[in-house]
């Protein structure tokens, strides 16, 4: 019979894109910032999971493209590699979008159009388990595509005649229209109070000339 670990090891895929576009719907943030370690620290303790590695993934522009996101995401990616974050990036293009923000105000912003993020995620989420790197597999993202890796997983699992399990975590408020998680994977949302109590305070946004440099 297979049973859960008395304390299930966790590891984190943050999908960076997917949780800044669910933060902004939900909160109203306008950048992406999360503080990526305290979050997967925050919702593991909640589950009495024991954190062992967190894994970050986005699409960075190039800096011809958008100096100035670039310049945040070199920035941002180079503070979570000191934290002891695996990172991966890819090539990310934009376009402008509009969205109403819980306050009923609109809001212009650039989305980023990102490929093979959301495959890299499904491809480490596999092979660590087949590692059996982890025994729950904590995504940070409402991707869909990626319930088809929720079926592998349980393929894996039996195969390895041990307990694996794999589950979703997103922001979620009364505004919040895309109110479902992965499907075939456990839901965790994430209330604005938690994401509130995870924020990177420093700000990695350009400055512009002749603006004074804040500290950390």
């Amino acid at each position: 019979m297979v049973v859960e670990p008395l304390h299930p090891r966790a590891m984190v895929f943050v999908d960076g894109q997917n949780l800044f576009h669910s933060a902004r719907e939900s909160f109203g943030y306008t950048y992406p910032n999360y503080d990526v370690r305290a979050l997967a620290e925050a919702v593991c303790r909640s589950k009495a999971w024991a954190l062992s590695e967190t894994r970050f993934y986005t699409g960075v522009p190039d800096a011809t493209d958008n100096a100035a996101w670039n310049h945040f995401w070199t920035h941002k990616l180079a503070m979570l590699g000191r934290q002891g974050v695996h990172t991966y990036s890819r090539p990310l293009r934009y376009r402008t979008r509009v969205i109403r923000l819980p306050d009923g105000n609109e809001h212009s912003y650039l989305a980023g159009e990102e490929k093979g993020i959301d495959v890299r995620i499904a491809v480490d989420v596999i092979r660590l388990a087949h590692r059996q790197a982890y025994d729950v597999a904590l995504v940070f993202s409402q991707d869909q595509d990626l319930s088809e890796v929720a079926e592998e997983i349980r393929v894996i699992a039996r195969e390895q005649s041990r307990w694996i399990k794999i589950a979703c975590a997103y922001p979620l408020s009364p505004v919040t229209r895309n109110r479902r998680g992965i499907q075939k994977t456990d839901w965790i949302p994430i209330d604005k109070s938690t994401y509130d109590a995870c924020l990177d305070r420093r700000d990695y946004r350009q400055k512009k000339a002749g603006e004074a440099e804040k500290g950390p």
